[in-house]
């Protein structure tokens, strides 16, 4: 983890986080880059969405620093909005609300804009992760699942913040949904110069999006790097995850 303060989106620092007896991140230490895609793997159970949802303030911590945009981050959300995004597993669209009232949400919590022009926005945004301006009148009830990640993602990036959370961001998608939301993940991150955080155990995401990958077992970040590193890992979580049958198919498959 070397480096300057400036070239880091994220600075986590001997993080504990527990849920009664039970330590879930035991001193947990990691840096993200600035413009770069993080993959972050681990059991199911682990603590990556707890990792995730610590960082954003979701989540008390028990010790340990975070930084974000080099600032550090207290523990509670205010004035978080403008500096990331976030994609939960399902989405979590409002079902009452429209597309386009979904994603002018955080728009109306956090900015005075006329109705003009947070329609502007919405459309705007709409279009940029390659949804229709016709969309925008239906209920999350009317979208198919690939439909709803990308109004999900749309309204993560209402506010244009630097640094993206996905959490599952192909979970429930069929392979041709999830290669092509890869694809949309990727071009966003180049053309808007974003840090993304995925949350993900899609091999075929880590192998065809992310910069690095870190891996997390018993606590803590074990293994980080770009995939041949960690393919090259001793460590036997990261080597059973990696090297398992399913995982050597996929390999195959994508060579």
């Amino acid at each position: 983890m070397e480096g300057t303060q400036e070239e880091f989106a994220i600075r986590v620092r001997d993080l504990v986080v527990g849920f009664g007896r039970q330590t879930v991140l035991d001193h947990l230490s990691l840096d993200v880059r600035r413009g770069e895609i993080l993959g972050l793997v681990g059991a199911s159970g682990g603590g990556k969405s707890v990792l995730m949802r610590t960082i954003i303030g979701l989540i008390p911590r028990q010790g340990g620093t975070i930084e974000v945009m080099g600032q550090p981050i207290g523990g509670r959300t205010q004035d978080a909005a403008t500096t990331w995004g976030i994609l939960f597993q399902q989405g979590a669209l409002f079902s009452s609300l429209t597309v386009r009232q979904n994603v002018q949400f955080p728009l109306r919590e956090n900015l005075v804009l006329s109705p003009e022009l947070m329609d502007e926005i919405a459309i705007a945004k709409l279009e940029m992760v390659g949804l229709r301006p016709q969309d925008a009148d239906k209920y999350p009830a009317e979208l198919s699942g690939g439909m709803t990640k990308r109004v999900a993602l749309a309204r993560a990036l209402a506010l244009d913040p630097p640094i993206l959370f996905l959490d599952e961001p192909t979970s429930g998608l069929d392979p041709i949904a999830a290669g092509d939301f890869d694809a949309l993940i990727r071009t966003l991150q180049k053309t808007l110069g974003l840090t993304v955080f995925m949350v993900t155990h899609d091999l075929a995401s880590l192998t065809t999006v992310c910069d690095r990958v870190a891996a997390l077992a018993d606590g803590k970040i074990v293994a980080i790097g770009p995939m041949r590193e960690l393919l090259q890992s001793e460590h036997p979580w990261v080597r059973a995850y990696f090297h398992g049958k399913r995982s050597q198919m996929l390999q195959h498959q994508m060579r």
